[in-house]
């Protein structure tokens, strides 16, 4: 038997990691689960150490697999990107595609999107990961990240894709109920809906007035009995009159147009949510990459020229 690593292992290994199981490995591959895992112990039999830590309902990698998996996944990334470097395959983007979106965004932009793009570009290949808070710039599992904010990070690429706000608003019962806030500080006497997301600090909204020398910020300490990490669950508590909400406008510019939700203190300045595409430096010349960056940032375009 051959002994080392055969450079077919790379790309199956990074497919079981991505995967998290030798059966979705299988369903991934096209292969049955017990190729994959014959597969595996090949590889483990001629490095000599387990790579994988298996158990009946999970798996999860070795210290020695998570080094494999890093060192496999740039070796991957480098032939990628020496072929797009030589032109092959440059004019048709193919391949497996990784993207990672926010809950609320990814589920009701992006992946309407996604759906567009690969009938558009067959070859690619789309996985899409949605989660709370955008994944660790370090984080090597996906190729492209639809997140709010740039990151302050030289060692991504961050392209702007759309502008965002974030909007205070409530529903016209609860207005009609409560009063409307005047300033910042009558936010401290209202019921205010919370939404744990990302790193920034839980209760305090910042709204900021005036602009150069003359801008002030002020920090507010809010209150409130409902709190959520899904911003769509959010979002429906305001419209069932529950409290005062801080979100992106994409999420709640079509409530505010029919009139469900009501702005308030529109002369107030709320932190930056513009849209950004992050991706490796390395991913720069992949087609696939590209093609799918230019996409949404097109189609966003569009949806927000017509809103």
């Amino acid at each position: 038997m051959a002994s080392g690593i055969a450079p077919a292992d790379l790309g199956f290994f990074s497919a079981i990691a991505s995967a998290g199981s030798l059966s979705a490995a299988a369903r991934e591959l096209g292969v049955t689960t017990p190729a994959v895992s014959k597969h595996l112990a090949q590889m483990e039999s001629r490095l000599g150490l387990a790579l994988v830590n298996r158990t009946t309902r999970r798996m999860s990698l070795t210290p020695e697999g998570e080094l494999y998996l890093q060192h496999a996944r740039r070796i991957l990334a480098e032939i990628d990107g020496m072929e797009q470097m030589l032109g092959v395959g440059k004019a048709t983007p193919q391949g497996l595609l990784r993207v990672n979106a926010t809950l609320g965004f990814g589920r009701s932009h992006v992946a309407p999107l996604i759906s567009k793009f690969v009938k558009r570009h067959p070859q690619v290949q789309v996985q899409l990961q949605l989660s709370v808070n955008p994944p660790a710039l370090t984080d090597d599992t996906y190729d492209v990240c639809i997140r709010f904010g740039a990151p302050p990070d030289s060692r991504v690429i961050a392209r702007h894709i759309a502008p965002n706000r974030r909007l205070l608003c409530a529903s016209p019962a609860y207005l009609a109920r409560h009063g409307v806030p005047k300033v910042p500080n009558d936010l401290t006497r209202h019921n205010c809906i919370g939404i744990r997301q990302g790193e920034e600090a839980y209760g305090v909204w910042r709204l900021s007035s005036g602009r150069g020398r003359s801008a002030r910020t002020e920090s507010v300490k809010t209150r409130g009995n409902l709190t959520t990490n899904d911003g769509e669950i959010a979002v429906s508590w305001a419209l069932e009159g529950h409290g005062v909400l801080m979100r992106a406008e994409w999420d709640i510019e079509r409530y505010l147009r029919s009139g469900r939700l009501v702005q308030i203190l529109p002369q107030y300045f709320t932190p930056d949510a513009d849209v950004y595409a992050v991706y490796p430096q390395r991913h720069q010349l992949a087609a696939r990459v590209r093609a799918f960056v230019d996409f949404v940032a097109a189609a966003l375009g569009r949806e927000k020229l017509a809103a």
